[in-house]
């Protein structure tokens, strides 16, 4: 028995430490999954299924009734309103007061920093979790200002803002994003007229107009009123800083990226 068991053990745990150093700990999804479902009672299992009364389309219409639970309409509002912010000082003004932003209220925001006509705009998600008065004040905002001292970036010259208010972990960033806060992000940039846009965090790309699902590096520019500013996407700061590979992969798409800007 030891003959057997011992080397599958040896394999698992070869298995489990691999996924562990690339980073993966935890099993991600979407919607619940019943791993360990207990076994159909006798009676239903030994029932056979009813055949539908419409023709064959009860499946179909079930199908589509399921999907729509798992994916419900997002109502869009318009945050902005009749008067949007005409300038960057106007902006966060708004950003730090208007009642429709997040569903807290205004008290707690992260402002952004930086100014406008930046070289570089810097955009995540959403503040560190730690964040009071500056946004990425923790271990995030330290990798970032490494990298920009690597990259030949002063911090004077970098805009760095968020696409969310506030820290707000395992946010379902695409019904935010369609519920409105797209249409915030982009006159955000606008604003801010920067001459290049970075965004960190794979969960950032419906702020950008685009499904989660989507390869993000394919990404390269933002479209708004007659200009194209150079957009580069990359994983999260965070998630960065638990695989230190990501660090590496940024830095050869920063070289690619920037050599032809």
């Amino acid at each position: 028995m030891n003959a057997i068991s011992n080397p599958l053990a040896r394999d698992l745990a070869a298995t489990m430490d691999w996924w562990r150093n690339a980073g993966v700990d935890m099993d991600f999804a979407d919607d619940a999954t019943v791993w360990l479902s207990e076994d159909e009672p006798a009676e239903a299992a030994s029932t056979p299924p009813k055949k539908p009364q419409d023709g064959g389309q009860s499946g179909g219409a079930a199908k589509t009734e399921k999907e729509q639970t798992r994916a419900p309409k997002v109502q869009r509002i318009d945050l902005i309103g009749d008067s949007p912010p005409a300038s960057l000082e106007e902006f966060r003004t708004f950003w730090m007061e208007a009642p429709g932003l997040d569903a807290i209220g205004p008290r707690g925001r992260i402002a952004p920093r930086g100014n406008a006509n930046a070289e570089t705009m810097v955009l995540v998600c959403d503040p560190e979790e730690r964040d009071s008065d500056t946004i990425l004040s923790g271990p995030q905002g330290e990798l970032l200002n490494n990298m920009l001292a690597a990259m030949g970036l002063a911090k004077e010259s970098v805009y760095v803002a968020s696409a969310l208010p506030r820290h707000t972990p395992m946010a379902d960033t695409s019904s935010i994003a369609q519920s409105g806060m797209d249409a915030v992000t982009a006159l955000h940039i606008q604003l801010v007229a920067p001459k290049r846009v970075i965004a960190f965090g794979a969960n950032i790309l419906p702020f950008f107009g685009h499904d989660r699902s989507q390869e993000f590096t394919s990404l390269r520019e933002i479209n708004h009123t007659s200009v194209n500013t150079p957009l580069l996407m990359s994983e999260g700061l965070d998630a960065m800083m638990s695989m230190p590979r990501l660090k590496a992969r940024f830095w050869r798409r920063w070289i690619e990226w920037s050599a032809g800007k």
